[in-house]
């Protein structure tokens, strides 16, 4: 049985995201791959982007891994360059990278944590889009997806250091997207992807049962529905459980 138009709506489309080796990120790519999609998966664990590569292929996908470490901003360029080259253009940039600090009390945040947060959650997150800006612009409708957290706009009790960088990280984008849209068709949403059974979720809240919160994939296919059926500048939702 053949693939039609409908089953690959995004067929000829590129998409880079980041976070890709495990969680939503890996969910995600498996889901634009399925829909047509060439994804390239961006975390730093090779073997683990193997591991989702290998189920994009199995699936009849396609993808390209690049490992790197985006705390390092001249990767993040040299990225961007090497997908120039190979396509000219990236229609779909989803960022899923993040890391969570220790869960603490403002007064007690360790620097060395919160700066390594800061500088994944903040810092890469204006390399990304300063590094790819060009390429969604050569796009016929470049679209950006980044994943927040409630915490960035209502402050929590001990998530102030993860909050702050998600604060920040909103306000980067939202600005981002107001700069770009009268000047191209580059169209920026921020998703909540809310409580999911992820690795970050288990470590905030080890005493949880994780069958009690959704699994990735409803994020996935959130996204996916997202970019097949567009959406307008400055989108915000979040995704709440079917449960």
């Amino acid at each position: 049985m053949t693939d039609t138009a409908a089953d690959k709506p995004l067929a000829g489309k590129i998409a880079l995201v980041t976070g890709a080796s495990r969680g939503i990120g890996a969910a995600s790519a498996k889901a634009l791959a399925a829909r047509g999609a060439h994804v390239v998966l961006v975390a730093r664990k090779v073997k683990d982007l193997e591991g989702v590569e290998d189920a994009i292929h199995d699936a009849g996908g396609t993808s390209t891994i690049a490992p790197l470490d985006l705390t390092d901003g001249e990767s993040i360029g040299r990225l961007a360059q090497a997908i120039a080259e190979r396509w000219e253009k990236l229609d779909f940039l989803v960022i899923c990278a993040a890391q969570l600090p220790t869960l603490t009390p403002v007064t007690q945040i360790d620097g060395k944590q919160f700066n390594q947060a800061m500088t994944l959650n903040v810092l890469a997150t204006q390399a990304l889009l300063a590094a790819f800006d060009p390429l969604l612009k050569r796009a016929e409708a470049g679209r950006i997806i980044g994943l927040t957290s409630s915490v960035g706009a209502e402050p929590r009790p001990f998530w102030g250091a993860y909050g702050a960088t998600k604060a920040a990280f909103d306000n980067l984008l939202e600005s981002h997207a107001k700069e770009v849209e009268r000047i191209s068709e580059t169209r920026l949403a921020i998703l909540d992807p809310g409580a999911t059974r992820t690795d970050m979720r288990a470590r905030a809240y080890p005493g949880e049962d994780p069958e009690t919160v959704k699994p990735p994939e409803d994020v996935a296919e959130r996204i996916v529905q997202m970019l097949v059926e567009d959406f307008p500048n400055l989108h915000r939702e979040r995704v709440e459980s079917s449960r």
